[in-house]
């Protein structure tokens, strides 16, 4: 198994690079891919209770057999939590479901800023890592205006996971989280349509380093900074997702890869959706 990447988000707390998503894989699927995943050398799991696979994914770490501290484990909540009291009650129920003592990471999914709560949600994650009952806290999904209100109170999460890909840069998004020294998780981190993998930006790198097009755009989120939790549930992508760190882009192709942007917004807007 290949070296991976860690990124520090604080001093002695650092988290795989690469994870694997698991939307929207559920049940047995969900299960086995988090234990296929786990034995090709995956050491970062991304779930969430909107996902309805907690149960599933717990199900897997358990049967991989992976020691809990060579894991990093991320879960997420939704709106009806968005209190102090919520949070701690959400979070005792991923842990019910997951099998699990503690998450290393506990997200608010979604900012839903129409019920005003989220940054008392932030506050209760607080609460859980002041208390040692859980590891760090963060936050999706949510825009510079809902990470500024977060700030403004005082509080630190420790990244924001929102949806990057060649094709939606995020550019104002990013910059902010650059300002702020804030890590960024990209989901749907290889699109959706997938169309720009046959981009010559992607197509020509791959052929340089030998990689697949995936390959290129997964390694090009690490040069960028960024962590990426691409979803699998092939043994053979799932491999091909971990073997990205026997080679680096160069400025220039990093570059030539920023340039498909669209300037398109995420598929969901904050602002309108949640849960």
């Amino acid at each position: 198994m290949q070296e991976q990447h860690m990124i520090e988000l604080a001093p002695g707390l650092r988290i795989p690079a690469i994870g694997l998503g698991t939307w929207p894989l559920t049940g047995e699927e969900a299960a086995d891919a988090v234990a296929r995943a786990l034995g090709n050398g995956y050491r970062h799991v991304d779930t969430a209770a909107n996902y309805g696979n907690e149960q599933a994914v717990g199900a897997g770490i358990a049967r991989a057999g992976v020691q809990r501290d060579q894991l990093w484990v991320t879960s997420k909540f939704n709106k009806e939590d968005h209190s102090r009291d919520g949070v701690a009650a959400a979070y005792e129920r991923a842990l019910e479901l997951m099998g699990l003592d503690y998450l290393d990471l506990y997200l608010v999914h979604w900012p839903n800023p129409a019920q005003g709560t989220f940054v008392e949600a932030c506050q209760g994650l607080e609460d859980l890592v002041q208390a040692g009952k859980l590891r760090s806290w963060g936050v999706s999904n949510f825009k510079p205006a809902h990470l500024q209100a977060v700030f403004d109170a005082g509080l630190r999460p420790v990244l924001n996971q929102v949806q990057v890909d060649p094709e939606h840069l995020q550019r104002e998004q990013l910059e902010f989280h650059a300002q702020h020294r804030l890590t960024t998780v990209a989901y749907s981190p290889l699109g959706r349509a997938g169309d720009f993998l046959s981009h010559p930006a992607i197509t020509a790198a791959a052929e340089q380093y030998g990689k697949t097009p995936a390959q290129i755009v997964l390694r090009w989120h690490l040069d960028s900074g960024r962590i990426a939790v691409p979803k699998s549930a092939s043994d053979v992508r799932q491999r091909e997702n971990l073997e990205i760190f026997d080679f680096a882009l160069t400025g220039q192709q990093v570059a030539a890869i920023d340039a498909l942007d669209t300037g398109a917004g995420p598929r969901l807007d904050a602002d309108s959706f949640g849960h």
